[in-house]
């Protein structure tokens, strides 16, 4: 899977994570991958309500010894515009 942007949001609390992911897929292009990584347990249920509620596809989301990694693919019709 290519990835179009990366964030390193390992060590942020609640709703850090989330709202980094928010920011910087704000001027991505419909169907560009971003790439969040977090340690932050709540974003395990934060990142994929996320996703669902701004128009946003969750590709991926792995758990690798408390490291959270997330694809996201930016949606075409997000609520964010």
């Amino acid at each position: 899977m290519t990835k179009d942007a990366e964030i390193d949001a390992t060590g942020l609390l609640c709703p850090l994570p989330v709202l980094k992911a928010q920011k910087r897929l704000r001027p991505m292009a419909p169907g560009e991958v971003l790439r969040l990584q977090a340690t932050d347990p709540a974003s395990w249920v934060d990142v994929p309500h996320f996703c669902a509620t701004a128009g946003h596809r969750l590709i991926e989301a792995t758990d690798q010894g408390g490291v959270k990694t997330y694809l996201i693919e930016r949606g075409p019709g997000s609520s964010e515009d």
